[in-house]
């Protein structure tokens, strides 16, 4: 695997002071192991490209969508999860890009918001899968975003079940810590419309956001740029206050091109947001949430189901309309 150096000096000196000097989980750097994202070769908007050349859509999506290195989401329907998330990270090893995963398999997922329900059978079945996750990194470069919405989503649980969640959460980050030393793992912290910037540190404290790399904002929501670094800010000046430290953040950019109009499951009048890079107000700007595929059976993807791919939704994604 070829090692380029990458100059992150200026990216970092654009970063409150108090996000440049996070303490981090790892020595290792994912990012200076590696030159430039993954593109998943496999994505929805790839694979819609490929079987779809004649459609009127497909130059816009094959420009502005299929090319852009996106996550891959992983969970029940990956298989054998070491296997997969092995193969994903080998592939872009391979061709020395940094792959972003995210984990998304936690016992009692989306168990308020309803629309993606599901995920491991219980807290000990989830232990095995996680660590199988992060058995199949290994030691390659990655990036991993760690059960989205799963801090935030505690409306609707009893107080057994979030410290399950918790438990779940920080064996997690142990796993990662032990078995994948080139990884940075990012503590989902919702979006800037959901929790207070208080109960989220909180949150992210308990559930062992200090051993982790940095939390994730703004997973499969609108909200713009803006708003989640000062959210972001918010959650590290309260980390800073009460538990004496702070970490980096990064921010699901994949949609947030036209902000919030205060609808979360696919709402209309969208528009795709900043490619993914490094630096841009936070650590990293990424697209996680691939435009495109539905959040469920609501709004402009009525009758859908969440995760698959809408070409009319992404196409109008593309324009903002």
């Amino acid at each position: 695997m070829r090692r380029r150096i990458r100059a992150l000096v200026a990216a970092l000196a654009a970063l409150p002071l108090a996000l440049a000097v996070a303490p981090s989980a790892h020595a290792a750097d994912p990012t200076t192991l590696t030159s430039g994202f993954y593109v998943d070769p496999n994505s929805s908007a790839r694979k819609w490209v490929a079987a779809n050349p004649g459609d009127g859509r497909t130059p816009a999506i094959d420009t502005y969508l299929a090319n852009t290195p996106t996550a891959r989401w992983f969970g029940s329907w990956s298989g054998t999860i070491g296997t997969a998330t092995g193969a994903y990270v080998g592939a872009a090893d391979a061709s020395d890009k940094l792959p972003v995963l995210v984990a998304y398999n936690i016992h009692l997922r989306d168990s308020c918001g309803g629309h993606s329900g599901g995920g491991a059978s219980s807290p000990s079945a989830y232990a095995t899968w996680i660590a199988q996750f992060a058995g199949g990194v290994a030691n390659r470069p990655a990036v991993v975003l760690l059960e989205p919405d799963s801090l935030a989503d505690y409306g609707c649980l009893n107080q057994t079940q979030i410290r399950e969640r918790q438990g779940m959460i920080s064996g997690a980050v142990a796993e990662f810590n032990r078995q994948a030393p080139n990884t940075w793992v990012y503590l989902d912290a919702g979006n800037p419309g959901w929790i207070s910037a208080a109960t989220m540190a909180q949150r992210l404290h308990e559930a062992g956001l200090r051993q982790a790399h940095g939390f994730s904002l703004n997973i499969s929501n609108y909200y713009t740029t803006a708003q989640n670094t000062a959210y972001g800010n918010a959650v590290n000046g309260e980390l800073a206050a009460r538990y004496g430290y702070t970490k980096p953040f990064v921010v699901d950019t994949s949609r947030n091109g036209n902000g919030s109009n205060g609808e979360w499951c696919n709402a209309a009048g969208r528009r795709i947001g900043t490619r993914t890079q490094l630096g841009g107000g936070a650590e990293m700007l990424l697209w996680v949430k691939a435009p495109g595929e539905s959040d469920g059976n609501c709004g402009v993807g009525t009758g859908s189901t969440a995760g698959q791919f809408l070409p009319e939704v992404a196409y109008k994604m593309i324009y903002g309309y």
